[in-house]
C-alpha cells in the first residue's frame, strides 16, 4: 500500500521529511561505528545511507534501491556533500550478488517489505554479512495500528476499484512471521522495537494533498475514477488531511518496528 510513485522526493512533503522522527529512532538504535562497513537496503534518495557513511568515518557505506532515478539523486547528494566513502547502487538486495561477508552492519528504513521472497531476501543478506554482523530495519506494524493508513484507505473507500492490489507495507508487522523468516535465515538475538511516532506529511494541506496523491494506494485508484469520482475522493482526502492540520504542519499517528538481529555462525 505504502509505495509512492515519488516517494524519495526532497521537497518539504517528501519522504525524508514524512520519516523525521523515525530516523532519529533508526540512527540511535544503529549506532554506527568509526570502522563499519555498511549495507542500506532500500537507500532511496540515500539519506539513510550518507548519515552512515558520516559515522563510519574509518569505514564505508553501500546503498541499494531498485529506482534509479533515486540512485542517481543519492549520487547527487553524496557528491555535493563531498562524501567520499560511500557508494550507490541499482540493485534488487534480494537476488543481488553481495561479496559475502562483507558487511557489519545491514540497515533499512522501510525498505524490506516488498520483497517477493522474504526467506530469500534475507539469507541473502544474511550472506552478506559477517559473522554476528547485525541487521537494524524499520517495518510497519499492521495496517489497523497505522492512523495513516487505516484514514487514507477510508478516505477513498467506496469507490468502484478502491480495493488496494499493490506490494503489502505491512508484511512484516506481524512479530512472529518476522522471527519465522529470520530465524529461517540464519539471524539469531532477534528483537522488536515499538515506534510510536507521527509521519509528516507537510506544511500545510495543499502540500499534504499533493504528496498523498502520489501514494502508490491513491494514485493507483485516483487514475482509474471518472471525473466526478476523482473530485469526490480528492475531497474526501482533503477533509482527511485538514483534521490532521496544526500549527506546524499535517501529522498522522503511525506504528512501526525496529527489528534488530545478529547473523549467527556460518554453518560447517
Amino acid at each position: 500500500m505504502r509505495r509512492s510513485t515519488g516517494e524519495h522526493s526532497l521537497d518539504p512533503s517528501g519522504y525524508d521529511a514524512e520519516l523525521r522522527r523515525h530516523n532519529e529512532v533508526l540512527r540511535r538504535i544503529c549506532g554506527v561505528r568509526l570502522q563499519d562497513v555498511v549495507l542500506d537496503i532500500g537507500c532511496g534518495t540515500g539519506q539513510t545511507t550518507r548519515e552512515a557513511a558520516r559515522a563510519a568515518r574509518e569505514g564505508n557505506a553501500l546503498g541499494v534501491d531498485v529506482s534509479a532515478p533515486a540512485i542517481e539523486r543519492a549520487r547527487e547528494s553524496a557528491r555535493a556533500e563531498g562524501l567520499r566513502n560511500v557508494t550507490f547502487e541499482v540493485a534488487n538486495a534480494e537476488v543481488h550478488r553481495f561479496p559475502q561477508e562483507r558487511f557489519d552492519l545491514a540497515i533499512s528504513r522501510f525498505g524490506t517489505m516488498f520483497f517477493d521472497d522474504p526467506a530469500a531476501a534475507f539469507a541473502n543478506i544474511g550472506r552478506a554479512l559477517r559473522p554476528a554482523g547485525r541487521l537494524v530495519m524499520l517495518v510497519w506494524q499492521p495496517h489497523d495500528r497505522n492512523e495513516w493508513a487505516v484514514e487514507i484507505r477510508q478516505s477513498i473507500a467506496g469507490f468502484e476499484g478502491a480495493a488496494s492490489t499493490g506490494p503489502d507495507a505491512f508484511s512484516l508487522g506481524d512479530p512472529a512471521t518476522v522471527r519465522r523468516i529470520l530465524d529461517a535465515a540464519g539471524f539469531t538475538e532477534i528483537t522488536f522495537t515499538d515506534v510510536d511516532e507521527s509521519v509528516y506529511y507537510g506544511p500545510d494541506v495543499d502540500a499534504a494533498l499533493d504528496w498523498v496523491r502520489r501514494f502508490a494506494c491513491t494514485s493507483e485508484i485516483v487514475k482509474r475514477l471518472d471525473a466526478a469520482d476523482e473530485a469526490r475522493a480528492v475531497g474526501r482526502l482533503r477533509e482527511t488531511l485538514t483534521a490532521h492540520l496544526s500549527d506546524d504542519g499535517v501529522w498522522f499517528g503511525s506504528r512501526a518496528w525496529v527489528v534488530t538481529a545478529r547473523r549467527g555462525a556460518p554453518s560447517r
